[in-house]
């Protein structure tokens, strides 16, 4: 083979080569779309967009937790004011004015409304888990750790209102019995108002948390977007001109062979 050749050769070579690099990189949009292209830089894009990945998780983990607190919030204030309407029932069962039929009704608000803070409880479900039974503990998945959230007992035993077989220890034809009662809706109030200032304060960190990641995450596409996108234009501009140069190769490589063809058939 001769040197204009082998130069041909090399040419056709090195623009086909360009034409596949250039539209590995318009087909991907991106400038490294493997480590042939750029080993140090693909490294690094592709640890961008895997802590990206991890953070967009992890923001989707804290937005659902938050989600599954916001219903034991919802419930969890229900019940609240459920033990604050309880304890005024109390307060006017102590009244002196009260008769044996009022202290029959009031005692049967009174049941009723312990009943209410259990349905509240028992309907507090998120994805088929009991949130106010005393058995969760909401782990909160992300890229710097975990959180531990403890949920309470919230239910009517779990307060302390009412007995192992579920029934009120209120009795309101005694005074004693009333005062009694009033100390317990007391303890289970704080209780409730605990639990409820708890779940409002994480959640309130997890909104933080939540646009934090968010923030993050954008930075990271931005830095990634700024260092390995293709600029599109530029990339069609080399390609058509190794286009071009591939197309005049392969005319100078048939034309040699043609005037080669022709020097042996005059010589044969």
């Amino acid at each position: 083979m001769t040197i204009g050749g082998v130069n041909n050769l090399s040419t056709l070579n090195s623009t086909q080569k360009a034409m596949q690099t250039s539209m590995a990189k318009i087909a991907s949009g991106n400038k490294f779309p493997s480590a042939a292209n750029g080993p140090a830089e693909y490294g690094i894009l592709q640890r961008m967009y895997s802590n990206a990945g991890a953070i967009s998780q992890s923001n989707a983990n804290t937005q659902t937790a938050s989600s599954m607190l916001k219903t034991a919030s919802g419930a969890t204030e229900d019940i609240v004011n459920s033990l604050s309407s309880l304890r005024e029932k109390l307060i006017q069962a102590g009244n002196g004015t009260n008769g044996a039929s009022d202290l029959a009704t009031l005692q049967k608000s009174v049941d009723e409304t312990v009943a209410t803070i259990d349905q509240s409880a028992a309907n507090a479900t998120y994805n088929g888990k009991q949130l106010l039974d005393g058995s969760q503990s909401i782990t909160v998945a992300g890229a710097d750790g975990y959180e531990n959230v403890a949920l309470g007992n919230m239910s009517s035993q779990g307060l302390g209102l009412t007995d192992g077989k579920g029934n009120t220890t209120f009795d309101l034809k005694e005074s004693g019995g009333i005062a009694a009662a009033l100390e317990k809706v007391d303890a289970a109030l704080d209780s409730a108002l605990n639990q409820s200032a708890s779940l409002g304060a994480v959640e309130q960190g997890m909104e933080y948390q939540s646009a934090n990641y968010t923030t993050q995450e954008t930075s990271l596409y931005d830095s990634a977007s700024t260092m390995g996108d293709t600029d599109i234009a530029a990339e069609v501009t080399k390609l058509r001109s190794a286009e071009v140069q591939n197309q005049f190769a392969l005319h100078a490589m048939n034309l040699q062979n043609h005037n080669r063809a022709s020097v042996l058939s005059l010589l044969g």
